[in-house]
């Protein structure tokens, strides 16, 4: 799965576009371009002219939720992640610890049998004593591959308002600083009921600003909106997704049909919006609506049924979402698009430049592994 590459610390992009000089805008990032293995350099601000007419993007309307939040277990500090909420009302959650620069990190291996937690009779049971006098409750691991993610239960006021009041936003250490919410809504999001959303920003459609969207469609292209709330990536663990609550509407999966069946590309803004279509899809290629959990992890075996393309972020060399990838483009095609990356000085991350990925051959052919490995 893993790419024979390593991306330098300082390719991560760090602070937002708009951040990085006077006059700019989210959409001044870079746009690297794959078609087939044939690589060219373009700036964002060119997707239009990069679609055509009859095109459709595929765009995830979830908001991105403050699901950082301090908290302590005995006098222990901690930091919570709230994850996902589950049908029974409880929160799938990741504690880290402070790394004492503004930022978090994994807490150590085996943590569950060490102090404070030792101390209180084991992980579960733990209370975390968080803001607004909520208490969280550990009950159970989320997956029983890793003690990563727990299932909790909150104890006292609701989450949702807890985190609008208390909560900040996610960020990992190669960020440089504390940003508010507004940085991490992609101009996509939408509100959602019972403060439902996503742990971490679908990244992929932050450069998107109103008035690209308006060119776009002063220029034929159509969108689709669907929406897959999105749980923690936790980029030093490399997991693969865990189920995540979807939905594709029904004018959204008639949409999609209607341009399979002419001659436009569907193409996906960000590998949510893939796994919240290709979920929706049956074995026959059709999209029917559908709303609820997915478990669906594309990788190149199972291939791609519905999309032809994807506009996506710059991901690690060893994160999951590289399958995803390989499913749509190929490993070939992918390889050496990350290669032309490195070699391009493009920048890694949410905050980062932007990988376009269209067909090199007839659309609507379903990617099969003989062409990913």
């Amino acid at each position: 799965m893993t790419l024979a590459v390593q991306v330098p610390e300082e390719l991560s992009a760090r602070v937002p576009a708009e951040q990085r000089g006077p006059g700019l805008d989210r959409d001044a990032v870079r746009l690297l371009v794959s078609r087939g293995t044939d690589v060219s350099h373009h700036a964002f601000t060119e997707l239009p002219r990069l679609l055509r007419a009859g095109d459709l993007l595929v765009v995830n309307t979830s908001p991105t939720l403050a699901a950082a939040v301090d908290g302590r277990i005995g006098h222990a500090r901690v930091v919570v992640h709230f994850s996902t909420r589950g049908d029974d009302g409880r929160w799938a959650v990741e504690l880290r610890e402070p790394d004492g620069r503004g930022t978090t990190r994994p807490l150590e291996p085996g943590w569950t049998r060490s102090a404070p937690w030792k101390d209180a009779g084991g992980p579960t049971g733990t209370q975390v004593r968080l803001p607004g006098g909520v208490r969280l409750v550990l009950e159970e691991p989320l997956s029983a591959r890793s003690e990563r993610l727990w299932w909790a239960r909150a104890v006292g006021a609701g989450v949702p308002g807890m985190l609008r009041e208390h909560g900040r936003p996610i960020r990992y250490s190669y960020t440089e600083r504390d940003q508010p919410l507004s940085v991490y809504q992609t101009v996509f999001a939408l509100p959602a009921a019972g403060g439902a959303g996503s742990a971490e920003m679908p990244s992929a459609a932050r450069p998107f600003t109103a008035r690209l969207v308006a060119e776009l469609v002063s220029r034929g292209v159509q969108f689709a909106p669907v929406t897959l709330h999105t749980g923690v990536a936790s980029p030093e663990a490399h997991e693969p997704p865990y189920p995540e609550r979807f939905s594709v509407p029904e004018a959204s999966a008639r949409l999609i049909n209607a341009v399979r069946a002419g001659d436009g590309r569907v193409v996906a803004v960000g590998t949510t919006a893939v796994r919240a279509v290709e979920s929706a899809a049956g074995a026959d290629g059709v999209v029917r609506a559908r709303e609820g959990w997915t478990d669906l992890v594309v990788t190149p075996e199972r291939g791609v049924r519905v999309v032809d393309g994807l506009v996506t972020g710059l991901h690690e060399p060893e994160a999951s979402h590289l399958l995803m990838l390989r499913a749509v483009a190929g490993r070939e095609a992918v390889d050496r698009a990350y290669e032309e990356a490195l070699r391009g000085r493009y920048l890694w991350h949410e905050f980062g430049d932007v990988h376009l990925i269209l067909p090199g051959q007839a659309p609507h052919t379903q990617h099969c592994a003989s062409n990913c490995w």
